[in-house]
């Protein structure tokens, strides 16, 4: 009876939790903000500087405009901007779904420092002399035209300065008014412009005793009400200097959304495929579980109010294939033991058991890469790294509470106990229990001499090494717009284009771009690049002008060299420092051998990533850090899975004096590896593969770096690493034997 209420608490937790997830998924997947490269909308970062040149810029003047920032935000009608203080002096501005990003970028930059001044540019009046709120769009009762209308707070004042305009006579009693004077502007330089800088400049010919002004110009009642706005949200106490930015047409954004959700869903059926085809029933308990997973990554990223962009999305995939390597480790732990003839149930609970320690460390150092990820990490790449950070601990929490949960209710059932087949385990690969000889592992039913071969794989790692060392050095790296400075833009077509065309049409906006290059299926994507910082105005007229012309609005991306330098910088400390942080946890773990060369198969994987970008000269941005930076995580996951083991071995053999008798324990150690390494690649890979040839073209640099990144993570983890510390530490082998001390193992909760 109690097995049977075992196996209907199964379906019970089963059925209440697909349900709460059909109930609610929908209106979670609605609630999530959509970054702008998946809906449109425009990133400026700003840096500021004080209007006054006394005072200094302190985070209360930085907060002020901030607040400043987001009353004009309200104004368009905008409810999911993010604005945030980078730093001691920076502002960065998210604004999705805008329309007309072109009057959004102005209405943020104008500092509406407003003056009234003669010809002569004295000031007369300034915005400290309008009633707050007052400013409104109105029409000329003379012409009908559109006008700005506000309100002084001192009507004498108004009275003393028009007085002073019109006895200045003919042609300079003129009222010219400003917005955003600066040091060196010149009303008679501006009035001979076809496009003055200053608003308008009304001539006075008697003293006005009033308190109400007209501002009149060639205004719209566009841009009339959006004058009006700036001045009702008040001057801000600082200048704001544009030093990056990146718009997104919203053609663009949806296109990327759907073809990135579909690279999703493919790669995660393929996963729940294979789990099935390879584990048999636990793989059915691990689809079931994946799903809770994508489920509750997706509701605590709602819950924190996170932004999910392009490169979020690709982190949840990445999840979804670390959730299923601790499966992997867990199920292969189980058919080792039921293969040496013991019940279902004592394997369940040793495999458990044993699995935890390489579950645990796995994910700490992987944490430990995507927290330095969010530390130096910018805007998409800090969305990025939250999503990985929520992907780890939800799969973690998912796989000791879930998984075990849920297998462990059939185990204890007794259901599976003549069903040992159901674990994908063939009846003649089980032992008799009372044979305790040491049998080799296999791998493809053959037993495998791995570390005899290590002078091969050596051999192949230098040639490699020296090859992208020489591409490095000669033909080092084509450099996104993100490392360098200028702008990039993607002027995307519904059918195919021709770079002709498109340099053509820059040519009408005298523009002359660096390199332009074809990409997408149809080469319907011209990838432009420019070595010059493009201006707010320029980049409103490509936009308009590529929109009109091929119906979807360009994405645009402009950098100045500080941003670039910064990024070159903080990519250098992100590696370093997380490699220093592996290298104490490891230490601690394990021991100062198996920490060192975990970090040098890292920084030979990520050397190999730059290696193969040097040498196709693909253009290498910021994204592509972020690659590099999860291969670190996912090549440390890697070995310290193979250094459980070999610590594990090493602890069962309690005293290895001899470098043959290492030599060996290495040797079962990397085959015992090799199936879970492999099948937990293939998974990732797959859906990094999808990623390539489905996903936006937006995130293809990111996906072939981490498929570089995948398939050589093996290849470091399997023949490289192990061979590395079996050499180290065995040259010290005869002077310091290794000798197994009885340490308070981590076996983590029991269910």
């Amino acid at each position: 009876m109690k097995s049977r209420g075992r196996i209907i608490a199964f379906f019970l937790i089963v059925l209440v939790f697909l349900g709460t997830i059909g109930i609610s998924v929908t209106g979670i997947a609605k609630n999530i903000n959509l970054g702008l490269d998946l809906q449109g909308g425009f990133e400026v970062l700003y840096e500021v500087t004080p209007v006054d040149e006394s005072q200094e810029v302190t985070k209360s003047l930085l907060e002020g405009t901030v607040q400043t920032l987001n009353d004009r935000v309200n104004r368009l009608g905008i409810s999911e901007a993010v604005i945030n203080i980078e730093g001691e002096n920076r502002i960065r501005v998210e604004l999705a779904g805008v329309d007309n990003q072109a009057d959004a970028r102005d209405m943020l930059a104008t500092s509406a420092q407003l003056s009234f001044r003669d010809v002569n540019d004295n000031e007369l009046l300034n915005g400290l002399d309008v009633k707050e709120g007052a400013a409104s769009q109105d029409f000329d009762p003379n012409t009908n035209a559109p006008i700005v209308s506000l309100q002084l707070k001192d009507a004498s004042k108004f009275a003393e300065v028009t007085s002073k305009i019109a006895a200045m006579g003919e042609p300079n009693n003129l009222l010219v008014i400003w917005m955003d004077y600066q040091e060196g502007d010149s009303f008679a330089e501006e009035v001979t412009k076809a496009e003055p800088k200053f608003v308008s400049a009304p001539r006075v010919s008697e003293t006005l005793n009033t308190s109400n002004v007209m501002i009149s110009g060639n205004f719209t009642v566009e841009s009339a009400k959006q004058l009006a706005d700036i001045i009702n949200s008040g001057s801000l106490p600082v200048h704001m200097t544009e030093i990056y930015s990146n718009s997104v047409g919203a053609q663009f954004g949806e296109k990327a959304l759907d073809q990135t959700m579909a690279a999703g869903a493919i790669g995660i059926v393929f996963i729940f495929i294979f789990m099935l085809i390879v584990y048999r029933f636990p793989g059915l308990i691990a689809v079931i579980n994946l799903i809770f997973y994508v489920y509750l990554v997706l509701l605590v990223y709602e819950l924190m109010n996170g932004v999910l962009t392009l490169s979020g999305i690709a982190g949840l995939i990445l999840g979804v294939g670390m959730a299923v390597d601790a499966n992997v480790i867990t199920f292969e732990r189980i058919k080792e033991e039921l293969r040496l003839g013991k019940s279902v149930k004592s394997s369940f609970n040793a495999g458990s058991k044993s699995s935890f320690s390489a579950i645990l460390d796995s994910n700490i150092t992987s944490l430990i890469a995507a927290g330095v990820l969010f530390i130096f990490g910018t805007s998409s790449v800090k969305g990025f790294a939250t999503m990985l950070i929520i992907s780890i601990l939800v799969s973690f929490i998912t796989n000791i509470y879930g998984s075990r949960l849920l297998l462990g209710l059939w185990v204890k059932s007794g259901f599976l106990n003549k069903r040992k087949s159901w674990f994908a385990v063939k009846q003649k690969d089980i032992r008799d229990i009372a044979d305790t000889s040491v049998v080799e592992p296999k791998v493809f039913n053959r037993t495998w001499n791995i570390t005899k071969h290590r002078k091969k794989f050596f051999s192949v790692t230098m040639i490699m090494i020296i090859v992208g060392a020489i591409s490095v050095a000669f033909l080092q790296f084509n450099p996104g717009v993100d490392f360098t400075s200028g702008s990039r833009i993607e002027v995307v077509s519904d059918s195919s284009i021709t770079a002709e065309e498109v340099e053509a049409g820059f040519q009408e906006l005298s523009l002359e771009p660096e390199s332009i290059v074809l990409s997408g299926d149809n080469n319907d994507i011209a990838v432009t690049r420019f070595s010059t910082v493009l201006s707010d105005a320029e980049v409103a007229e490509v936009q308009h002008y590529f929109n009109e012309k091929y119906g979807n609005a360009p994405t645009v991306s402009v950098v100045s060299p500080i941003v670039g330098q910064e990024l070159v910088k903080n990519a250098i400390y992100a590696v370093a420092i997380a490699a220093v942080f592996m290298i104490i946890y490891v230490t601690i773990r394990f021991e100062f051998y198996s920490a060192v060369t975990s970090v040098i198969t890292l920084i030979h994987d990520a050397f190999i990533i730059l290696a193969v970008f040097s040498i196709t000269q693909l253009e290498f941005d910021l994204i592509i850090v972020s690659a590099i930076l999860t291969i670190v995580g996912n090549t440390i996951n890697n070995t310290v899975v193979i250094f459980d083991r070999l610590r594990e071995n090493i602890r069962n053999e309690k005293r290895i004096t001899t470098f043959k008798q290492l030599e060996a324990v290495v040797n079962r150690s990397v085959v015992q590896s090799i199936t879970r390494t492999m099948n937990t690649a293939i998974t990732t890979i797959f859906g990094v593969v999808v990623f390539l040839f489905v996903g936006a073209p937006a995130i293809t640099g990111f996906a072939f770096a981490m498929l570089i990144g995948l398939v050589i993570g093996v290849y470091s983890s399997l023949f490289v690493a192990p061979q590395l510390w079996l050499i180290w530490r065995g040259k010290t082998i005869q002077s310091n034997p290794i000798e197994y001390k009885v340490k308070k193992r981590i076996d983590g909760p029991q269910v």
